[in-house]
């Protein structure tokens, strides 16, 4: 155990805006499977001016709750394909632990233009499909799912976020039924943000428990079960449009971030 800081009113007041970035943040993530770690990693590094190994840090540790609230409410929603969730968890803890060890060790930067590159153009691939979607396409289960979570779980412990845009884009590219790839991606996200915290803990130690933490945490489990919800009501087409726009313009975003 460790000493918890107390709290006083001044730290109350601090943590109100990192309670509103926590909700808006997940109640996109739980709706739509990713954004969760870039709106909330950009604002730790942008705006609060950690260091992006603590920064990333601070998102898993407040995602461990977070995902761990979506995935209940994605499981009572029966938003949840079980086979797809068993081929992508197990690589994607792998990757969160190889990942989280380079950025706590060296620098990972070098690629995320590229990344960020890919992924607009993932965005907009998926805005097209969205468009052309009739209410009767027949969707088919993903080929390619252990790769593509050990990829996305590598990057997204290594550049604080990644895991929703990488693997939940790449899912719906392949013709997957987006309510169910979303609720499953969300599901397996607990996993990997617990292993990639527990890996941050051990390795650069307990800063990640800061007051915006802990207010990103309270607003996340206050809109974890809303989340889950929309995505059960939305139909395909709008879920896939919703997504394409918001890979877009988070992508755009941190291609603009790390080019600057």
């Amino acid at each position: 155990m460790f000493p918890l800081p107390e709290l006083t009113a001044e730290h109350i007041q601090a943590m109100i805006p990192f309670i509103g970035v926590g909700f808006l943040a997940q109640l996109v993530d739980g709706a739509l499977g990713m954004a969760f770690g870039v709106i909330t990693n950009t604002l730790l590094v942008s705006i609060v001016g950690l260091p992006p190994a603590r920064a990333s840090a601070s998102v898993h540790v407040v995602e461990s709750f977070t995902t761990a609230a979506s995935a209940i409410s994605h499981i009572l929603h029966k938003n949840v394909d079980w086979h797809l969730f068993r081929r992508l968890a197990i690589p994607g803890v792998i990757g969160g632990v190889m990942g989280a060890y380079v950025l706590a060790n060296i620098h990972a930067d070098a690629a995320k233009p590229f990344v960020m590159g890919y992924l607009t153009c993932i965005g907009l691939y998926l805005l097209w499909r969205a468009w052309e979607m009739d209410h009767h396409i027949e969707h088919k289960p993903a080929k390619y799912v252990a790769p593509l979570g050990l990829l996305g779980g590598f990057l997204d412990a290594a550049g604080g976020g990644g895991w929703g845009p990488v693997v939940t884009s790449n899912l719906l590219v392949q013709g997957t039924e987006p309510r169910k790839t979303i609720g499953t991606v969300n599901t397996a996200e607990f996993f990997l943000t617990t292993t990639v915290s527990l890996t941050f803990v051990a390795t650069i130690g307990l800063e990640a428990f800061t007051i915006a933490a802990v207010g990103l945490i309270i607003g996340g489990l206050m809109a974890a079960p809303m989340g889950a919800a929309l995505a059960k009501r939305f139909p395909a087409k709008t879920l896939l449009f919703m997504v394409g726009i918001v890979l877009t313009a988070t992508s755009l975003f941190s291609l603009y971030k790390s080019l600057a």
